[in-house]
């Protein structure tokens, strides 16, 4: 998931050094909701489903760049190619999250979920799952912020593709954070406190490092306090 955010922030970039600016946060959004097409139709095809979501992505990106560009005649030379694989970078996304969370990408480990009724006798239950219990929703958010934020963030003169790109994998982590508390009520404790531990980890090193990069890139850095000083105080 946080590979697939770091390529689609850069993809991002591509699209809108055209000078639409405000389409970044639309981007992540068309990235996300074309993604999750491709994403849930390809949990039917069980281990092979992360291939086929590519595909379909792909696809569905490829159909939408064309009525971006022709149709609304939106006439932006990296239009096609941009939304081609902004829907993959989403399906893979969704997919990453999705795995962590309930520990399977096929349509049955993410429709069903169990219940236990006095502590041994276990239940099925559709609403105790990613998509029964709404958790597509969460991911899709925690995955256009991250897809979108690096761009808007480090936009300006000053604008360095290393120091973008480490903040998107800042991004990727700490959406993959929020995934990892999720995943206890859903995997073993083992298996989630594990993801939290290594979330935790690769979030703190890229934000150390993202803090780094912007004191390299920065003309000044000044330490301001939460709440200044009145003068004269």
């Amino acid at each position: 998931a946080v590979a697939a955010l770091i390529w689609g922030s850069h993809t991002i970039k591509v699209l809108c050094s055209y000078g639409i600016g405000t389409g970044v946060p639309s981007a992540g959004m068309i990235a996300f909701g074309s993604g999750i097409i491709a994403m849930l139709l390809a949990t039917k095809f069980n281990v092979l489903a992360p291939i086929v979501a590519v595909i379909l992505g792909a696809v569905i990106g490829l159909i939408l760049g064309y009525l971006s560009n022709d149709v609304l005649n939106m006439k932006i030379p990296a239009m096609v190619q941009a939304l081609t694989e902004m829907a993959v970078v989403g399906a893979l996304t969704l997919m990453g999250l999705a795995v962590m969370i309930t520990g399977s990408f096929t349509f049955a480990g993410l429709t069903t979920g169990t219940v236990r009724i006095l502590g041994f006798i276990s239940v099925p239950s559709y609403q105790v799952s990613f998509i029964g219990g709404g958790l597509t929703a969460v991911a899709f958010l925690l995955g256009a912020i991250a897809i979108q934020h690096p761009f808007n963030a480090c936009l300006g003169p000053g604008w360095k593709q290393d120091r973008m790109l480490m903040l998107s994998a800042e991004c990727g982590f700490l959406s993959m954070i929020a995934a990892a508390v999720m995943s206890f009520a859903m995997v073993n404790a083992i298996s989630a406190l594990i993801s939290l531990i290594v979330a935790l980890i690769c979030w703190g090193y890229t934000y150390y490092q993202y803090i780094l990069l912007s004191k390299r890139d920065a003309f000044a850095w000044l330490d301001t306090k939460p709440i200044p000083d009145m003068e004269g105080h």
